[in-house]
């Protein structure tokens, strides 16, 4: 399993050849492009976007075109699609539900990548109890995207419960349908629990 270290700090890609998880949010105003040392990937900034602006202002096509002026920083492995999290105090705040976040989650990766993009999305599958990552995963299914071929697919909305037995039962589901996951924000005890079922993960837990 590939762990990337989660870094606020830009500078950190020229410092370090440790794998790095870096927010756009940290990023896209740069002017110039950096030295990385290491691979990396790009985290969306979805945690951001919703709590602060209760959705998305960034449409997919500035969202790429943020995504394209990041990627000339070499060592970029993949960036995270504009998902929607699911959990309560996220669905609160955009006064949407569980079921809209999922639709809208799903069909952005369809908007992104009718894009060029220089760099792989990754897609994201979302839900908060194990009954709505499977209604995601059907949503994805159903929209024509076979989430066994991807080479990674995030798994969302895991974070601030992800030493639980239930964040475990859904890690289970998904990896016994053959999905290479990566787990956002998994730490020590996550890991501990199901680490052997991602494909890789992050944490900024250090921080």
């Amino acid at each position: 399993m590939r762990f990337f270290l989660g870094t606020h700090v830009a500078h950190h890609l020229e410092k370090t050849d440790v794998p790095l998880f870096i927010s756009r949010r940290a990023l896209a105003n740069r002017k110039s492009s950096l030295d990385a040392r290491g691979e990396w990937a790009l985290d969306s900034g979805a945690f951001s976007e919703l709590q602060i602006n209760g959705g998305w202002d960034l449409s997919p096509t500035d969202y790429v075109a943020q995504v394209n002026h990041i990627a000339r920083t070499p060592n970029l492995l993949w960036a995270a699609q504009q998902d929607w999290m699911c959990e309560p105090f996220m669905v609160e705040s955009t006064g949407l539900t569980v079921k809209e976040h999922i639709r809208r989650t799903v069909s952005n990766l369809h908007d992104l990548r009718r894009l060029d993009c220089d760099v792989p999305i990754i897609p994201v599958l979302q839900g908060f109890d194990l009954e709505d990552y499977k209604a995601c995963f059907e949503s994805f299914e159903a929209s024509g995207i076979d989430l066994r071929s991807e080479p990674l697919v995030g798994l969302g909305s895991v974070c601030r419960r992800q030493n639980t037995d239930e964040i475990e039962r859904i890690v289970s589901c998904f990896h016994a349908k053959g999905l290479r996951l990566h787990g956002f924000g998994v730490k020590i005890g996550g890991l501990a629990r199901y680490g052997e079922m991602l494909e890789s993960a992050d944490s900024l837990a250090w921080s």
